[in-house]
């Protein structure tokens, strides 16, 4: 889009793809949803007021807020909130333009705001998720939930995670490789500002924490949409299994919570303490070590399972072990704190009380370390308190980054005054809300009645959440009445302020910076390179050069992110629906479901919307692909480690790492379940081996004509490459049809999805794979197309290489399927 609207217009918000204004989006869609999820608090907290309940909620009901709440509030509020600054301040800070992919920056925002949609719609389709953030097998399938969860809302809310996760995919990406591709000049790793640090630590870990949880939404997903085995079975293991894959990603969670926030302490205490901060390298090297060992420790969610004591022993160390670099971290800030001049302003203080929190937090968490008292503790309110000082003393950090950088996102000044009382009421509050449930520790958590001994400690609470939201409203009303009639922001209002944002103009203009930021001279200059004859130093439409140079232009427009992000919603909310379809054909072909009735009430209106949704996602997609955007590039920046990588392809990898994960996990799921019940070989139908064997030779040809695909590109040989692509897509439809012919096969053999667990688990995996083969036929398709329209890829070869990436990897995860499913 060649004209970029204004903010004062809807359709600036609709199409805009700058990294500032995404960065606004996820803020107030962040702040939107803490309302959301605080609402649901209050209304537990009420019903709390007395032992037995006041009956202000069924029981039903307070097992949906307590969920939902926990969903929001842990998916959709606390990281997008974190990454709303990210989205604002690390382009700015590392020198660079924009994020290296500007519209899968647009499309992760419209994957989170309609993933928050869905949510929140779940309510109206009769109940919602009720079991449980941590959605715990065997209780969250349908067969053992047949009074609530086998609604439709249930579904929503797990397809609105999955939604979210890829959201967070494309985040992970987009972020992984600006952050290490596009710094500016001189910028290297170990001189980043400290926020940046805490960003490109948080994405390492979403990266592949995240993946483990897609991988147990999809387990789960088929579970509940297709009536699959792998949690409803009663075979041992199945809900171990769940445990294991969701806390290999629920604890590194945390960390990726808290991050963001740690880097805004570490910022904040810099700048309004007016010295470096004290130990900075090995406090980077201390975030590095927690990063890491975040993915050692999640065995301490189990202690209560029949895993055998060593293993319990040796994660209990690594649990208490990763207390150590923290307790660096926080001494670090204590002691710059003490040598600088503190200035206690109200970003200062939330930091300050974050700081006091957190340590509350951490050190109630070393209890829960001890496999002993972790046996006392479990799923006591000792956990909710302790979990609540750690996670929400976060968000006090982040509402201190809101107060520290809103003069540079809104060019206004708050009132101090209001910004300090707010941070007085919250203070208050917090402690008045959190603090009686470590009193009150012997109280089973998630539960609607209570033993009245704890009564007073649960009113306590209670009073302190009306007074920890009135202090949210306080922040409201102090930065509402900033952008009404608070004065003009100078570009730096914190003196002792350095990184690299503040040294433009409050807001920043749409390009960040009027020329180029260097760090070449070991101090931040600006360099002009306007009369320079590359494309990337041109001052981008400052000069008469600019303006002659029309395949120059850099764009800040998409409609279509907007427009997939439609398509997913819609194509979400129908499959929300399909449950009752698929228990219909189970029935007719004899399958039970564990002495309960299958679910009922199919609609017609949900497969519609399905297709529908399909159809409006290959349109935009095909449009997104056709679509001529220029996004801002840095011809000029420090790369290390990757050096000679271009954006495009490291972004490939980073996303095929993650993909690694998914079917690590899957499969991992697979070989799991097999050790644990016991059982041999999966029994297939007749010729099934050969057929398997078929098609591991099918696949391997065809990722020899993508590489010589590659090299008619490179000659610039159009007919050679058609051919070459045109052969790749009839060998993998090659693929998929000896695939449905095995299916059809076993299905004529009264073998389906839903026999016992390991057809499912064959069905499944070899389902994910073969839909992994249909993206890489569309891609493929899409490309020849591009080659017959337009003669693309004869000049640039380059997305011939990308996609040999993603079909290389496809067809090396069937030669690891082949054995396993078919010769083990």
């Amino acid at each position: 889009m060649s004209e970029f609207p204004p903010r004062t217009t809807i359709k600036r918000w609709l199409v805009t793809t700058n990294h500032k204004d995404v960065g606004i989006l996820y803020l107030f869609t962040a702040l939107f949803l803490l309302v959301a999820g605080g609402v649901l608090a209050l209304l537990f907290r009420i019903h709390l007021w007395e032992a037995g309940g006041i009956g202000f909620l069924t029981n039903t009901q307070y097992n949906q807020a307590v969920s939902v709440h926990g969903l929001l509030m842990v998916f959709w509020f606390i990281s997008p909130f974190g990454f709303a600054f990210a989205n604002y301040v690390v382009p700015l800070q590392i020198g660079a333009k924009d994020l290296a992919f500007p519209r899968l920056n647009a499309l992760s925002y419209w994957f989170y705001l309609f993933s928050g949609i869905l949510i929140l719609l779940s309510f109206f389709q009769g109940t919602t998720w009720a079991n449980g953030w941590y959605m715990y097998a065997p209780l969250n399938v349908p067969i053992y939930n047949p009074g609530y969860t086998l609604t439709m809302g249930g579904n929503t809310t797990i397809l609105a995670l999955t939604l979210f996760v890829m959201s967070v995919t494309l985040g992970s990406v987009n972020f992984l490789t600006t952050i290490h591709c596009c710094r500016a000049e001189g910028m290297g790793l170990w001189n980043m500002p400290l926020f940046t640090w805490g960003t490109l630590l948080t994405v390492w870990m979403m990266l592949f924490a995240f993946a483990a949880l897609l991988a147990a939404l999809i387990l789960m997903l088929t579970d509940r949409l297709l009536l699959t085995q792998y949690l409803s079975s009663t075979a041992d293991g199945s809900s171990l299994l769940w445990a294991h894959i969701f806390w290999f990603f629920g604890h590194p969670e945390v960390y990726i919570v808290f991050f963001p926030a740690l880097g805004i302490m570490l910022e904040v205490v810099q700048t309004f303490t007016g010295r470096r901060l004290v130990g900075r390298k090995w406090v980077i090297i201390a975030m590095v070590l927690v990063a890491i060992q975040s993915f050692l420790v999640w065995m301490h969610h189990m202690f209560l399972t029949t895993i055998n004591l060593p293993i319990k022993t040796l994660f209990m160390a690594t649990t208490i072990g990763i207390s150590l670099p923290f307790d660096l971290m926080v001494f670090s800030m204590i002691y710059t704190m003490v040598k600088g001049r503190v200035r206690f302003t109200t970003p200062f203080l939330f930091v300050l009380g974050a700081l006091l929190l957190f340590i509350l937090g951490g050190i109630t968490g070393v209890f829960l370390g001890a496999v002993v008292l972790d046996y006392e503790l479990r799923g006591t309110y000792w956990v909710v308190a302790h979990f609540h000082y750690v996670m929400v003393s976060g968000v006090t950090a982040l509402i201190g980054g809101l107060y520290y950088w809103w003069p540079k996102i809104t060019g206004k000044m708050y009132d101090e005054r209001l910004g300090k009382l707010s941070f007085a009421v919250y203070f208050v509050g917090f402690n008045l809300l959190y603090f009686p449930m470590f009193l009150a520790w012997e109280t089973p958590r998630r539960v609607f009645h209570y033993n009245e001994g704890a009564q007073l400690y649960q009113q306590l609470a209670t009073v302190g959440a009306f007074v920890l939201a009135l202090s949210i409203l306080l922040v409201f009303i102090t930065l509402a009445q900033s952008i009404r009639s608070g004065p003009d922001a100078p570009d730096n209002p914190w003196q002792f302020a350095r990184t690299a944002e503040w040294a433009t103009t409050s807001p920043p203009p749409l390009e960040n910076w009027p020329n180029r930021p260097s760090y070449a001279s070991g101090s931040l200059e600006f360099v002009d390179d306007a009369t320079a004859t590359d494309g990337g130093a041109v001052a981008h439409g400052r000069t008469g050069q600019a303006e002659s140079l029309e395949t120059e232009h850099e764009d800040h427009a998409s409609i279509w992110p907007f427009g997939i992000g439609i398509g997913m919603f819609v194509t979400f909310l129908g499959l929300s629906g399909l449950t009752p379809f698929v228990a219909e054909f189970a029935t007719a072909r004899g399958a039970e479901f564990a002495g309960f009735p299958p679910p009922s009430g199919s609609n017609i209106l949900y497969p519609v919307l399905s297709v529908v949704g399909v159809g409006i996602l290959g349109y935009t997609l095909f449009e997104y692909g056709r679509e001529q955007f220029h996004a801002p590039e840095m011809e000029i920046a420090e790369r290390w480690p990757f050096e000679g990588v271009d954006t495009t392809k490291m972004g490939v990898w980073f996303f095929l790492a993650s993909d690694v994960v998914v079917f690590g996990a899957v499969i991992g799921g697979y070989v799991f379940m097999r050790l644990s019940t016991g059982w041999g070989a999966i029994e297939p139908v007749p010729p099934s081996e050969i057929i398997g064997l078929i098609n591991t030779y099918v696949l391997l040809t065809s990722s020899f004509t993508v590489v010589l695909a590659l090299t008619m590109a490179e000659r610039g040989n159009k007919r050679g490459l058609l051919a070459s692509l045109g052969a790749t897509l009839a060998l993998g439809l090659t693929f998929l049809a000896v695939k449905g012919y095995e299916w059809s096969q076993e299905f004529a053999h009264g073998i389906y999805w839903f026999t016992d667990l390991e057809y499912s688990m064959y069905f499944v995996t070899t389902g994910l794979h073969a839909l992994h083969v249909i993206l890489g036929l569309l891609i493929a398709g899409f490309m020849v197309y591009r080659i017959l329209t337009v003669d693309a890829y004869l000049g640039d070869d380059r997305p011939v290489e990308y996609f040999g990436l993603y079909w290389h990897f496809v067809d090396i995860v069937w030669v690891i399927l082949f054995p396993l499913f078919y010769l083990m």
